[in-house]
């Protein structure tokens, strides 16, 4: 076989290899799997390392740290948490069965005090009308009495939250509110006075500590890409994934040029 022929294979075979890896990519966008988060949110807990079907996923969570989202296949996993200091030995502090859905986003948040504690999860809202803002409220205080959130000396925005209930989500108009967390009497537990609620965006709003030493612990759950910009998702993905093909075709097309350029060199010198 000769020297030419030899190459056309060669390019043959990088330009099939670029295609598959371009499809894979792409399938790589239709997902079956599920987003999680995972919060600590007991007061007196250590650090703790979690475990995800016997794999270290998360290593010294302190109180109030977040895992940014991380992907996991659908169906059933094993969650075990254990003090960061017993790197995985002995028995676990939590160990439980969680089961998740695809395309779906979840917060499961370790709760309660360390002699009682428990595994809360709640399903995320990855959506907001455009320029509006959405939020909930997490009770995760576990000695604070049943609380209201609302505007300071108005409307409550959310009724009854209970440890260690989550509230649904609500759409408001972005902004600051004053806010505060009361009783059922109206007694002012927590002030949340200049709250900025941006458009675009989701927000939880976890009520944590004990109830002497309440706190708010505002996340993040999902921020939208303005209309204006380049969207996310399959087809601003797939828009990429052409413009990378053209770009690989390009570079091969090049190499093809240059390659031929110097066979016909060589055989010119060896006529």
């Amino acid at each position: 076989m000769n020297l030419k022929k030899v190459f056309i294979l060669l390019v043959t075979a990088v330009m099939l290899s670029s295609v598959f890896a371009i499809g894979a990519l792409a399938d790589n966008h239709d997902s079956s799997d599920a987003m999680v988060r995972i919060v600590h949110a007991s007061p007196d807990a250590p650090a703790v390392n979690v475990y995800v079907n016997g794999e270290a996923t998360v290593e010294g969570a302190a109180f109030k740290d977040a895992t940014d989202y991380m992907n996991l296949p659908a169906g059933e996993h094993d969650v075990a948490i254990y003090p960061a200091e017993a790197n995985g030995e002995g028995d676990p502090v939590i160990s439980q069965t969680l089961t998740i859905e695809a395309g779906e986003a979840y917060t499961v948040a370790a709760v309660g005090m360390l002699d009682n504690l428990s595994l809360k999860v709640a399903s995320d809202s990855m959506s907001v009308s455009e320029g509006m803002s959405k939020v909930r409220v997490g009770h995760l205080s576990p000695d604070a009495p049943m609380v209201d959130v609302g505007v300071i000396d108005g409307d409550a925005l959310f009724s009854g939250a209970s440890f260690p209930a989550i509230t649904d989500y609500q759409e408001l108009e972005a902004g600051t509110y004053d806010l505060e967390v009361r009783t059922e009497d109206g007694t002012q537990v927590l002030d949340l006075s200049g709250t900025t609620l941006e458009e675009n965006t989701v927000y939880s709003v976890f009520a944590v500590n004990t109830a002497d030493s309440l706190e708010a612990w505002v996340l993040t759950d999902y921020t939208m890409m303005p209309s204006e910009m380049p969207q996310t998702g399959m087809g601003g993905a797939q828009s990429d994934m052409n413009n990378m093909f053209m770009i690989g075709l390009g570079t091969v097309l090049a190499g093809i040029v240059v390659a031929g350029i110097a066979i016909n060199r060589k055989n010119s010198y060896q006529a």
